[in-house]
């Protein structure tokens, strides 16, 4: 173990791989050259163009899948996914161990993968660990390391090499026999799926899953068939009314709503709000409400969005049909209304995670997002945050584009002053996943914290009526109304790591005792 610039202990070594501790913003510069795609011919793929093959089964013995192998899936589906258990249901069969499971995020719905790691068949999974899975692997169930990177972190380990995947397996609600492919037509759309672009390029087989085959060619091709080697039919490859899960639902909360009354009030009075700025509010209750507030402002203000940085909603589309916006940029749906709106308008475009999110590239597309509105289990008195487990140590949050999202030049964190019988804001986060220095402000219900490098902030609201106090003083009210909860009962061992955005190691998770 090594301590890392962060003051966090972290290892030097993760599943036989060396590692990078963090070693602060803009601190870690790669170096070399990153991954390259196995060179394919035409002459050994059909010459009718017809990849069809009968199932899962099948991928895996033509694509030569042996024990240790990596799989990757997509998550677009959310709780809805029907497609990865089906996969290691297959590898099972076929009596493969030691699998490394790749996904871009795993949910409830994944939780018979927790067989399969019982039984052999899966080693350790990549991801951001959820539910129940997370829980799992909190209790130092899992054979290997958790690794918890962010969407772009994952777009980065790909793309670099540092995960190389032997299959990637893209679950589209339409296709051709080609393998051309998308998410938005079929009856089981699900949006963009886009976070399957990266595996496509640089995985050495890829198989596209699809209940919805058309005649050649499939359009629009949001995975390009000339990327596919193999595609499965099926009869149901997910279920779109399981997209929206969790809380991906606008909050009719008074505390809530108050937070996100406070969150867009700010960055009005901050000056933030003007005519073609941008912004991205993320799909969960509170944000869906500052989503709400904006619009009004905007419209009292009269004046639009350039764009809207989206996991896309009916709130989303809702401002793009008004007029309110010029363009949306999707990176997921998480609604029937959002999926909608990116098939039938062209100003609604479909982006990536290794587009919109890799660090690892010629510049970073967040630094034109004005301001983002985020959440957090929790924040310290130095402004760090924790998105991936709560105060008890329990891995129940995937740590998703919010990593990513830091680099804006507004970084506004939303959350009560009390979340699940104590204060949000403690005097150091249990897991850390992003740094203090790339906050500018946290909005609770009692009021705004600025952080101390943002003079320009405090002295736009100054006047304002806006209520700004001090971290200490929201934990404070916090304590006086309720206490502290325990502190976490963890053990010494490491069952996960959290990834920085450039792919060194900003934190370890331990083993929750009990």
């Amino acid at each position: 173990m090594v301590i890392n610039r962060a003051g966090r202990r972290v290892p030097r070594v993760v599943n036989g791989s060396p590692q990078e501790p963090y070693c602060g913003v803009g601190g870690f510069r790669p170096q070399g050259h990153g991954a390259a795609a196995l060179i394919r011919t035409a002459a050994d793929y059909p010459a009718d163009g017809d990849k069809r093959v009968a199932d899962l089964e099948t991928v895996l013995r033509q694509a030569g899948i042996r024990d240790g192998a990596t799989l990757s899936t997509h998550h677009h589906f959310r709780n809805g996914d029907l497609i990865a258990n089906a996969l290691f249901d297959a590898a099972a069969r076929l009596g493969l161990r030691d699998l490394v499971w790749f996904p871009s995020s795993c949910f409830p719905c994944h939780a018979p993968i927790i067989e399969h790691m019982n039984s052999g068949v899966v080693r350790r999974i990549e991801s951001g660990l959820n539910g129940t899975v997370g829980d799992w692997v909190s209790r130092g169930n899992m054979r290997g390391t958790g690794v918890v990177r962010s969407h772009g972190g994952r777009a980065q380990a790909i793309s670099d090499g540092e995960v190389h995947i032997d299959l990637a397996v893209v679950a589209a609600p339409a296709a051709d026999a080609f393998g051309n492919c998308n998410g938005t037509h079929g009856p089981n759309p699900c949006g963009p799926i886009g976070f399957s672009a990266v595996d496509a390029r640089y995985a050495d087989r890829v198989a596209v899953v699809t209940d919805h085959l058309v005649p050649f060619p499939c359009l629009p091709a949001d995975i390009d068939g000339k990327l596919v080697d193999h595609v499965v039919e099926v009869e149901r490859v997910g279920d779109p009314s399981k997209i929206v899960f969790g809380t991906t639902r606008i909050t009719e909360d008074l505390v809530k709503l108050r937070i996100a009354s406070l969150a867009a009030s700010f960055a009005r009075e901050a000056g933030i709000i003007r005519d073609g700025w941008s912004f991205q509010s993320g799909a969960s209750g509170i944000a869906l409400a500052i989503t709400r507030y904006l619009a009004q402002m905007m419209r009292e203000m009269n004046v639009r969005a350039r764009f809207v940085q989206a996991g896309s909603t009916s709130m989303v589309a809702e401002l793009l049909q008004e007029g309110l916006t010029d363009y949306v940029l999707d990176g997921q749906s998480f609604d029937m209304d959002g999926i909608l709106s990116l098939r039938d308008d062209p100003r609604h475009v479909a982006t990536s995670a290794y587009s919109s999110y890799d660090y690892h590239a010629k510049g970073d597309f967040m630094r034109f997002v004005d301001a983002v509105f985020l959440g957090a289990t929790e924040v310290d008195l130095d402004f760090n945050a924790n998105v991936a487990t709560h105060s008890d140590g329990l891995l129940l949050h995937g740590v998703g584009g919010w990593q990513n999202c830091l680099s804006s030049p507004n970084t506004i964190l939303i959350v009560p002053s009390r979340r699940r019988g104590g204060p949000v804001i403690v005097e150091k986060v249990t897991t850390l996943c992003g740094p203090g220095e790339l906050v500018d402000a946290v909005v609770t219900e009692r009021g705004i914290a600025v952080h101390p490098r943002r003079d320009d902030l405090r002295e736009a609201v100054k006047g304002s009526g806006l209520p700004l106090c001090s971290l200490e003083e929201i934990r404070a009210a916090a304590l006086a109304d309720g206490g502290d909860r325990p502190a976490a009962d963890l053990g010494d061992e490491v069952v996960a790591v959290i990834k920085w955005v450039d792919g060194t190691l900003i934190d370890s998770v331990r083993r929750v005792n009990g």
